[in-house]
């Protein structure tokens, strides 16, 4: 089969397409909702692509939507995926679109990622220049923890039911300049561990602590102890992250308590150090506590994966990104000690998450100020359907 030559995607390819993605984005934007209630948004989606041609499956682990659409007669396929959910964040924007839902926004850009691959699909069912299966995942509940949207998916068959040979997806970055893009091959973003540890001691009155064991001068000293775990367990040349983020005990100034609880956030790039900080934390835990007469118990949460990108399919990206936008727009991505559920599909099949620029100036994202910038909806389409055609042009892969 002859490769497409210059017919992939181009950023002027989508000039049409601005006013009517902005409105899109703008439209999920002042609708929001939370995880695992995206019944209205994966309406919506699902009946654009149903317009356009997709063979369209609902209600894939909750109320994920996928998409497949066959052009040529080439057997490879890819996958692309967008998340859909918001968060519980009540807006402080002021937009004319701003979320109708108070106390729930699009905080993250989901809407904005949901944006763009609907863009692709919709350049992608009317041009058809490519030659093979191209599968559009719309994924609910990215932001829930465990269990998330991407484990729900796969436990409802989304790899047997929707065969595909690699997967891509992408995430707004607030600090990069609209229209460029970032990648990583191997780790990228960290897992997300958690831990609830609750100390038990003696309670008693204030006045008379040598006839207690107070649980809050233990939690104090293990939260100290703790930030030895980074900086003396762990190689200097690795990264990891150990955040005590709460902190609980007590009600009255003149009562120790019988217990303290603290809440912790675990972070890391390599499973190794992930297995280590588990077990420091836990060691360290059960000697602190020992050490002042107290008893502890330490709930131990496994949260995402590390996001690993695969290398052939992230140095294809990367030759997509600096065709389309110029090598100069095209970077290396730092790690990045967020998380991401879409290290799950990675787990189970090659492929590479990226990032896009989302403005210098941009707020942060979980900030009631953000906002996705519509200036990058065509770029991030354009990169989409270009990296499917690519892809599935057997002589150009």
């Amino acid at each position: 089969m002859p490769t497409f030559d210059n017919a992939y995607a181009r950023l002027s390819d989508f000039d049409d397409m601005e006013a009517e993605l902005k409105e899109t984005r703008q439209h999920l934007h002042a609708n929001p909702e939370l995880s695992f209630e995206e019944a209205e948004t994966a309406r919506y989606v699902a009946d654009k692509l149903e317009g356009w041609g997709y063979e369209v499956t609902r209600n894939i682990g909750g109320h994920g939507v996928v998409a497949r659409l066959s052009a040529g007669i080439g057997g490879k396929g890819i996958a692309i995926r967008a998340d859909m959910d918001a968060l519980p964040i009540l807006e402080d924007t002021g937009l004319a679109y701003a979320s109708t839902r108070p106390g729930v926004m699009h905080a993250c850009g989901h809407d904005g990622h949901t944006t763009v691959l609907l863009g692709a699909a919709q350049y992608l069912a009317k041009t058809r220049r490519f030659n093979g299966t191209v599968t559009l995942v719309f994924q609910p509940a990215e932001e829930a923890g465990k269990p998330s949207g991407a484990q729900k998916m796969i436990a409802d068959g989304l790899f047997e039911r929707f065969p595909f040979d690699a997967i891509f997806g992408l995430h707004n970055h607030p600090g990069f300049a609209e229209g460029t893009f970032r990648l990583r091959s191997g780790p990228m973003m960290a897992s997300s561990d958690t831990a609830h540890i609750t100390i038990r001691g003696k309670g008693g009155h204030a006045s008379r602590p040598h006839l207690a064991v107070d649980p809050i001068v233990v939690a104090c000293n293990l939260v100290v102890s703790l930030q030895t775990v980074v900086s003396r367990s762990i190689d200097p040349t690795q990264t990891a992250v150990v955040t005590v983020g709460t902190i609980h005990a007590g009600e009255v100034v003149n009562v120790i308590p019988e217990y303290a609880k603290l809440g912790l956030s675990i972070r890391s790039f390599d499973p190794k150090i992930r297995d280590l900080l588990e077990e420091r934390i836990k060691k360290l835990a059960r000697s602190v506590a020992e050490g002042h007469g107290a008893t502890v118990e330490v709930d131990y949460e496994r949260g995402y994966p590390v996001v690993v990108n695969s290398d052939a399919e992230t140095q294809f990206a990367r030759l997509v990104a600096e065709e389309l936008v110029g090598a100069d727009k095209v970077a290396t991505s730092d790690l990045i000690p967020g998380s991401e559920d879409f290290s799950y599909f990675l787990e189970r099949k090659p492929g590479s998450f990226l990032r896009m620029g989302n403005g210098e100036n941009s707020a942060m994202l979980h900030n009631p100020k953000y906002d996705f910038a519509d200036g990058s909806l065509t770029t991030g389409a354009a990169m989409w359907a270009r990296l499917v055609e690519r892809y599935l042009d057997d002589e150009a892969a």
